[in-house]
């Protein structure tokens, strides 16, 4: 699989990432057999990310991660993330450097490649959103401490919130990834969208990352599901809650993927998934596509979408004509 350099960090990384989380689902809720052999089956194929939280399955998703991987991760690229509660800011040193001694101990690793901050940023709504005045102020001294340590190596945040501050650790400088929403419902980290697009706005965020060297990951890029066309859910999967970064609910972005179905009838793609995919490798600001996995027939078939590349320009211009119908 081609590998793309990853911001200014050095790493060369697979254009696909394993997601490790509860949306796919085999990690947190799977038969440890079938873990396994998806994990061996993306290493054998050239997948060499792999990105995991604290939080799925509250711990359960890194215990498995380390257990399928055994300590060797030579050429392997590993993330884990924290996320602070209310009750959580009292201590936000404590808290953040106990959450990663306890993700490297599951993990079965000393130290991670990316550690990020698993938080919604400025967004009073939010249970758990936090101001760039505390990330800055508590949040990226506790960061530094344990990069200094030699038990992270680079940091990184969850590009979620208001797009001023998501901006803001962007261009701070700290932040060496990102984990941006970008998929053919939420188009706008990618380019500029019209007034009245029914989606949050990251106003061309894939494109500010890359000019500050920040790495970008792709996540949400089936949008949760969504963009299989269909309700059902796999068992192992999560339950379709609410969208992040769309402006509808669950049903409304199924109806709307089912809008690019014509592109795959033309044959720009061979399946719904395959196009979401390759929509997301199309821009050349994006280095790895995260896609989270509920079996290896779903591992197989992302790999090979990835592997087909980038959509035809004829394909881009008739998702863009798509995606200006939705406009309300």
């Amino acid at each position: 699989m081609e590998k793309r350099n990853f911001g200014n960090t050095g790493l060369a990384v697979s254009r696909l990432t394993f997601g490790c989380g509860a949306v796919g689902g085999l990690m947190t809720k799977g038969d440890a057999a079938d873990q396994d052999r998806a994990i061996h089956w993306a290493r054998d194929h050239g997948v060499n990310f792999f990105d995991t939280a604290a939080s799925y399955g509250d711990g359960i998703s890194e215990e498995n991660l380390g257990r399928a991987l055994n300590g060797k991760t030579d050429g392997l690229v590993i993330s884990t993330k924290v996320g602070l509660g209310n009750a959580d800011l009292a201590d936000v040193d404590g808290v953040i450097t106990r959450s990663l001694e306890a993700s490297l101990k599951r993990l079965k690793l000393d130290h991670v490649d990316i550690f990020q901050l698993h938080n919604t940023l400025g967004r009073a709504d939010f249970r758990g959103s936090l101001t760039i005045d505390q990330i800055m102020d508590a949040v990226v001294p506790a960061f530094d401490k344990l990069r200094d340590s030699g038990k992270v190596r680079f940091l990184g945040f969850t590009a979620k919130g208001e797009p001023d501050d998501v901006h803001r650790l962007i261009e701070c400088g700290v932040f060496h990834s990102a984990q941006v929403f970008y998929n053919l419902l939420v188009p706008s980290a990618g380019e500029a969208v019209p007034a009245g697009y029914p989606a949050d706005d990251f106003r061309q965020l894939l494109n500010i990352s890359a000019d500050y060297g920040v790495g970008a990951i792709g996540v949400r890029v089936l949008a949760g599901g969504a963009l299989s066309g269909s309700e059902e859910r796999h068992p192992l999967g999560m339950a379709a809650g609410t969208p992040i970064g769309s402006d509808s609910d669950y049903k409304t972005d199924v109806e709307r993927a089912r809008q690019f179905l014509p592109l795959v009838e033309a044959g720009h793609a061979d399946s719904l998934p395959e196009l979401a995919i390759r929509y997301a490798i199309s821009h050349p600001a994006l280095p790895t596509t995260e896609i989270g996995i509920a079996t290896l027939d779903e591992l197989q078939q992302a790999t090979s979408a990835v592997n087909k590349g980038p959509l035809s320009a004829d394909a881009l211009a008739q998702i863009k004509t798509v995606q200006a119908g939705f406009v309300i």
